[in-house]
């Protein structure tokens, strides 16, 4: 089978998203997105839309499964019988899904999920072995996907990864992608293709040290080892570890409750920690970044919190009562 992911053509893939939009038409800015000052000044007081649906169900079979939970979009790679393996198909699908999560003004957050006990286990290497005469890579990560399909991708929401099983090499890399990671107490994670000569080309060697700093990274990268949950804990590798087969619907509440925040004033100081940490060239850069880009959310949003506050919304459940 050949590997067609690398010259999918997206248009023929959007036609089955939610707006019909396409990634031809943003030229790839969804791969390294943020939140404009146009549209911050264009937007009103972030609020949570109730008047959405409750539940709609998008791809319900397939190597990919999505449904939307009102401002919170689920999406779950459906190869149970590979441990979730991503084959070109599946890299694909979760491209399409994330991008059509990104672009969805209607939706806050996105939990990814493996169906069937395992988060993914990475690349399909039975698949890769068929078709390594034929595999075909897209070398500018700034044009496409990756080999796992949105491990390039910058979203300008928050994604929540809810780790159940394994989640190795790729699938470690997948799960880096997220912003946090709920992972289950018997969980496995790990950069287990260090035992078949499969590089981390999907985001590994950016994002892991970030995370969780150089020496824990290159233990994690040089040794292949299994790294269970609760030392994922302590790395900061996972956010949250809770018992098997909670994973989901914690982080599905996790998702509600970051969904409820105004959303501009959310994103704009994620995308100021994203920069600050992958793209600033000095910290006078990054304290530039912060205020030009939180300044415009002050008047957008700040005001009409701050005066919510006075009124006595904020005196006490504001604080107390975060779940967080």
């Amino acid at each position: 089978m050949a590997l067609t992911l690398w010259r999918l053509s997206v248009n023929n893939a959007f036609r089955r998203s939610v707006h019909h939009m396409t990634l031809n038409s943003v030229k790839g800015q969804r791969f390294y997105s943020t939140t404009s000052k146009e549209e911050i000044k264009s937007a009103g007081p972030g609020k949570v839309l109730s008047e959405v649906p409750v539940f709609i169900s998008r791809g319900a079979s397939g190597t990919v499964i999505s449904e939307r939970r009102g401002t919170v979009m689920l999406i779950g790679i459906n190869r149970p019988e590979a441990r979730n393996a991503v084959n070109p198909e599946a890299a694909q699908r979760l491209t399409e899904e994330l991008s059509a999560f990104d672009q969805d003004k209607s939706l806050n957050v996105a939990v990814l999920y493996g169906v069937g006990g395992n988060f993914c286990a990475g690349f399909d290497l039975k698949e890769l072995a068929q078709s390594s005469g034929s595999l075909k890579l897209e070398q500018d990560v700034r044009r496409g996907p990756g080999p796992m399909g949105p491990s390039r991708m910058r979203l300008s929401k928050p994604l929540i990864a809810a780790v159940s099983g394994y989640a190795v090499a790729g699938g470690l890399e997948l799960a880096l992608l997220a912003d946090l990671r709920v992972v289950e107490e018997s969980s496995i994670m790990g950069v287990f293709c260090r035992r078949f000569g499969v590089p981390l080309i999907d985001g590994g060697t950016v994002r892991l040290p970030q995370l969780i700093g150089l020496s824990r990274a290159l233990d994690l990268i040089l040794t292949g080892r299994p790294v269970k949950a609760q030392e994922a804990l302590t790395f900061g590798l996972a956010n949250r570890v809770v018992p098997d087969g909670q994973a989901l619907q914690v982080a599905l509440e996790l998702a509600e409750q970051v969904s409820a925040f105004p959303q501009l004033c959310l994103r704009a100081d994620r995308n100021s920690a994203y920069h600050a940490v992958f793209d600033s060239s000095s910290f006078t850069q990054a304290m530039q970044y912060e205020f030009d880009h939180g300044l415009p959310v002050v008047v957008a949003e700040a005001v009409t919190g701050a005066t919510q506050f006075s009124l006595g919304a904020g005196r006490g459940g504001t604080f107390s009562k975060s779940k967080l």
